[in-house]
């Protein structure tokens, strides 16, 4: 379960993806999207991850009921295309970003939400796709996209396990093997109680695919819980500064925060480690610190061992206590001072 995105191999023994999601956070600035992509480096993320649409795109432009958004969101009280028309990014931008995330040392890939958008990416040859969670169910997008024969990031926000699977199935009928799935929550802010995080080694399990996280919810907890359960990318969205507002402010992560997320999960990988049963040599140094067999009461040659004079205690120079039992009632074939190792040549 490997995928490659640019010069990254994801999957077992490699360490997590972390994407830096740009998405709404430019507040329509192409300084502002320049100035986040190095930022992203700054804080340690891997890639940098952009979105193309525009609101006739992925909507249009009607404001009868099917449109409004009122569903308990904090876009509440406007229409789709209102908010994308507020949101997206100018495709214009696109070789600049590109440009500056290769000068930075990040990969730079991005969703794109329908056929127009893989048409204009593929002129800048991106090393990856990612299907945004409520086009999961887009199959002909999908295809579309698995066609380009590109490592294929899905995430399954509002998905169900039979839309999973069939996304699953698209690819693989596209020839398109490289796929990871993420987890998701599409609540915006996502509450800690709908994460349900114990899916991801389900997934992991399930779908024989590269697992990862993306994640809406507030602060950095979750995506370090994640990686501790088997997530291999973590998808965060990214803002210079919150006090500037926009879509997705509220649960984009500041540079600070970005970083701590980071420096948490790298911190959780070392820990992590792979399963070990032998003992480093710190940990042998340590086991003089375990308990043994010592002498606790001066006894003289030919006295028998009881509980009295011989106790299970730190430090560990002496016998395993596994021969507590077995040496007690036996006698001693030299003086013995309190504190001293039991061993077998002490035994008659």
């Amino acid at each position: 379960m490997i995928i490659k995105i640019g010069d990254k191999k994801i999957g077992e023994n490699s360490p997590t993806f972390i994407i830096a999601e740009l998405s709404a956070n430019h507040n329509q600035k192409l300084e502002v999207a320049l100035d986040t992509v190095k930022a992203a480096k700054d804080v340690g993320a891997d890639a940098i991850k952009l979105q193309h649409y525009t609101p006739d795109t992925i909507t249009i432009d009607c404001d009868n009921k099917y449109f409004q958004i009122n569903q308990g969101t904090l876009w509440d009280g406007t229409t789709l295309y209102k908010l994308y028309k507020e949101a997206f990014m100018p495709w214009e931008w696109t070789e600049k970003i590109m440009r500056a995330a290769e000068d930075n040392g990040l990969i730079c890939f991005s969703s794109p939400f329908d056929f127009t958008a893989v048409d204009f990416l593929e002129k800048f040859n991106v090393p990856a796709y990612k299907i945004a969670s409520f086009e999961i169910t887009d199959i002909p997008l999908i295809e579309y996209v698995a066609a380009k024969g590109k490592p294929v990031i899905i995430s399954t926000g509002i998905a169900t396990m039979e839309e999973i699977e069939l996304a699953m199935e698209t690819c693989r009928k596209a020839g398109n093997s490289q796929v990871a799935l993420l987890k998701c929550t599409s609540s915006y802010p996502a509450p800690l109680s709908e994460m349900n995080l114990n899916t991801i080694p389900d997934m992991k399990e399930r779908f024989k695919v590269v697992i990862g996280l993306s994640d809406h919810s507030l602060g950095t907890t979750i995506p370090v819980a994640a990686v501790a359960l088997g997530a291999k990318i973590i998808e965060k969205h990214f803002i210079l500064d919150k006090s500037v507002g926009g879509p997705d402010a509220a649960f984009s992560l500041e540079p600070h925060e970005f970083k701590s997320m980071v420096q948490a999960v790298r911190d959780s990988e070392r820990a992590l480690g792979q399963v070990q049963y032998e003992l480093t040599e710190k940990v042998k140094k340590s086991r003089d610190f375990s308990r043994s067999l010592f002498i606790v009461k001066d006894i003289k040659k030919g006295e028998v061992l009881t509980a009295e004079n011989l106790r299970s205690i730190r430090p560990g120079f002496g016998l395993h206590p596994r021969y507590y039992k077995e040496v007690l009632g036996k006698r001693v074939n030299i003086d013995l001072l309190k504190g001293t190792p039991l061993s077998f040549e002490h035994l008659s």
